[in-house]
This record gives structure tokens, sequence and C-alpha cells, in this order.
């Protein structure tokens, strides 16, 4: 077993260093520049169409309103990652790791629309009459490929299992240290309530994440600004650690072990990559429902997607943890997953662990509920509906087998197993990147888009004559 880990850790070292660096950067890159930088030119336009629309009438037909996509999509890119991975970046990458998954973050907004515009663009409606879509949808009936989307399938089913078992450990050993509960039992409790909301559905999870998600992040980022406010003076040093470890090595420094530009880069893009989960092609399949007249601005909320997740809450979690100190301290390396709560505690005593123990759980609870759906999907894609309630029960029994297994291990088969569904995605993205780019170009040159949202008059052939000349 020990050898097969060795492995299974090597082959994940060097898949997530230049292999996939190059791949995601390029990827990102290419599409952002396609896209004419979009997420740059109009991030005002951006935010009126998402959070500042949050009220109105959805426009278009779809399962669920735009929010419940987008919080349902973020319960499952918001969770352990962003409270045990940020640590566990900064303590194997350096402090220089947060800046990469910053970096990371702004270009894979353009992986993350286009794999929405795609999931929204070629979705259909299921037998139940709701809207179905994503990679295996857009694989099938974009590149007529239906071989590659059946790998897709198979390979994310495979890949929640580690992932499910990565959640449950965290909301586990979380609640044994701070509560002092047994992690099993702790883990069937978290099973028992997560089969109570997948029962339901997208409506039922769409409903539970539109109150859930904003609650809880609002609550970790409000937390993590009230001691930013009270260490105004640290934060010039906060982002002075950051960037000045980002192209150089990292000292050792108390139980920093050190670690070379390399290691930075490669943390920083993993944990930043699994965070968000741009290019892996599994919030698409959340978009996908969404009530919307143009896939282009349901690509919209997959961007805020991003700013919530990455920019906002694994930045609030990096600061806590580098502004207190705690990663320098002699037993760090140990056990990297403690680090926020340690940090909170030395902010707000006893009450910070508990806090961050309760976040976690609902992170947790949040994601495993949103992942599971992703994985009953693709499982209903395959072999119908009977096969999504069986695999209901396995991602279930999934929870408790990680609540009792050893993160490490299971850390290492899931960077493995993200490459075999990102790979895939990211072939069937850029492939079919020039469809993206004409519904980009459709809804920004359309009067019934882009200029009746603004008031412009302008004709079709002057908006399209600046989106080719810009």
């Amino acid at each position: 077993m020990d050898i097969l880990l060795t492995w299974v850790q090597r082959i994940s070292d060097w898949l997530w260093g230049p292999p996939l660096i190059v791949l995601l950067t390029g990827t990102g890159l290419y599409l952002t520049v396609l896209l004419k930088f979009f997420q740059f030119r109009y991030p005002l336009y951006i935010f009126k169409q998402t959070i500042a629309s949050v009220g109105k009438k959805p426009k278009g037909e779809g399962t669920v309103t735009p929010l419940q996509a987008l919080t349902s999509a973020l319960s499952s890119t918001v969770g352990a990652s962003n409270i045990v991975g940020v640590p566990a970046a900064i303590m194997f990458g350096g402090p220089g790791a947060v800046f990469w998954m910053w970096l990371i973050a702004l270009f894979a907004m353009a992986i993350k629309f286009s794999e929405s515009v795609l999931a929204v663009h070629y979705r259909e409606k299921n037998e139940d009459g709701e809207f179905v879509g994503g990679p295996m949808y857009y694989i099938t009936k974009g590149l007529r490929m239906k071989w590659l989307g059946v790998f897709f399938s198979v390979a994310l089913i495979i890949e929640l299992v580690p992932s499910i078992m990565v959640q449950g450990n965290s909301a586990s050993v979380s609640l044994a240290q701070t509560f002092s509960l047994n992690r099993i039992s702790a883990g069937i409790g978290i099973a028992f309530l997560i089969g109570l909301v997948v029962i339901g559905g997208i409506k039922r999870i769409g409903k539970v994440t539109e109150l859930v998600v904003p609650l809880m992040a609002g609550a970790y980022v409000g937390a993590g600004l009230l001691i930013v406010l009270t260490n105004v003076s640290a934060v010039p040093a906060f982002f002075s650690l950051i960037f000045s470890n980002a192209f150089t090595s990292s000292s050792a420094l108390g139980g920093f072990a050190g670690a070379a530009i390399a290691e930075t880069v490669r943390w920083g893009f993993a944990r930043g990559l699994y965070s968000n989960e741009a290019g892996m092609g599994t919030a698409p399949i959340a978009h996908a429902a969404a009530m919307t007249d143009h896939p282009v601005r349901q690509g919209f909320w997959s961007v805020i997607g991003i700013v919530v997740d990455t920019l906002l809450i694994c930045t609030t979690t990096a600061f806590v943890v580098l502004s207190s100190g705690v990663w320098t301290g002699e037993n760090a390396l140990q056990n990297p997953a403690a680090l926020t709560a340690d940090a909170f505690r030395s902010y707000f005593g006893s009450g910070g662990e508990y806090f961050v123990s309760i976040s976690l759980v609902f992170f947790v609870l949040s994601t495993i509920t949103v992942i599971i759906f992703y994985g009953v999907k693709q499982a209903e894609f395959l072999f119908g509906k009977i096969a999504g309630h069986v695999l209901k029960l396995v991602y279930l029994a999934a929870i408790i087998i990680g609540a009792a297994g050893g993160a490490k291990a299971i850390w290492g088969f899931l960077d493995l197993a993200l490459a075999f569904i990102l790979f895939p995605n990211i072939i069937a993205v850029l492939l079919l990147s020039r469809k993206v780019r004409s519904l980009y170009a459709e809804f920004f040159t359309s009067e019934k888009y882009y200029l009746k949202d603004i008031g412009k008059q302008e004709s079709v052939y002057e908006t399209q004559q600046k989106v080719n000349n810009s």
C-alpha cells in the first residue's frame, strides 16, 4: 500500500507540475484573448447582470433561478479547500503560493465562463422536464464524440469518491478536535443530513444552497474582514510576504520547511484550481439548469463564482493564517489542516476555533450535497435515473468511509483523479472555443441583449465592427 501511495503521489506531483500548469494557463490565456479580455473590460456590467439583478424576475426558461444555479455551483467550490487547502498550499509551497492562486483565478474566469456558456447552449430536458447539461452533453452534441463524453462521465463518477471522502474527512476531523465527537459518528450524521437534501433533486438543492451559501460565506468573510479592520497595520506586510515569495524560493522559518519556486507555483495552482474548479467541468452542470435568455448571460454568473470562492474566501483564509503567524509554529507542517482554526483562535480565543469548525461543517455539507448531484447526473446520462439513485447511496457511504480515512492518502488520489476529468473537458472547451466566441459576439452585438441592457441604439453592424476591432 505504501508503494502504491508513493507512486500515486509521484504521478500527481508530475501532472500538477509543468503539464497541467502549461495546459490550464495556456487555455486561460487563449480564451481570455479570444474573448477580448472580457473579464477585465466588463466588470461593472457583469456585476449589474448578476449580483445587482438579484430580486428581479429571471429572463428566459430554466429549472432554477440564476442565483440558485450560482449558489449550487459555489456549494461545490466553497468547501474544505478554502479552509484546509489554503494553509496546506502555504505550508508546502510557501506564502507565494497565494499569488499563484490569484493569478490562475483571473484567467480561470475565461475557462469557467466558456464551460458554462457551452453547458447552457447544449443543454436539454430530461424525462422530468428539468434542464440538464454539462461537459458530457457539449462533448456529445457539440463535438459528436460520445465516447469522450462517456469517458468524462465515468471519470467524474470515480473522481467524486475521493473528493467526497476528503470533504467528509475534513469535517469529521474538525468536529472531533473541536467538540470531541467520534469521527465515524460524525460521518454518519453528515451523511444522513445530506441524504435528506439530495433526494429532492436540483430544485431542493437550489433552495437550500440559496439560503445557506450566502449566510456561511458572508459570516466567514465577515469574520475575516473584522480581523483585517482590527489589524490594518498587518495588511502591507501580508501583501509583501506573498509577492516577495511568489518568484523566489521561500526560506525555512519556524515549522515551515521552505519551498522552491516550482513547489510554490505547483501548490498555488493545484489548490487554487481545486478550489474554483475551473476546467473541471463540474460547475457548468449546475449552471446548465438556470433560467436565462442567453448562454453568455449565465456565463457571467460563473465569473462571480470565482470572485467569491478564490478572491474573497481563499484570500480571507490566507490573511488570517499569515497575519497570525501560526504557519511558523513548531508543528505547523505536521498538521496544516488545523492552521485556520489555530489562527482564528489566536484572534478570537476558543470561540474562533468553534467558528471555523462550524463553518467547515457547513461548507462541507453544501459541497458534498452538490457534488453528489453532479455524480448522479453522470449516472443518469450513462444508464438512466435508477442508476442515479443507486449512486447516491454509494456516495453517502463514501462520506462515512472518508470520516475514518487518512487525509494524506486521500489527497494524493484526489489530485490524480482530478486530472482525468480535466483533460477531456479542456480538450472539448478548446475545440468548441469558436462556438463560445460566436455566442459571445452574438450577445454583445444583438439589440435583444447587451445593447438593450445598456440602452444603446447602435446598429448591429457598427457594434460588430467594434467587437472585431477591439
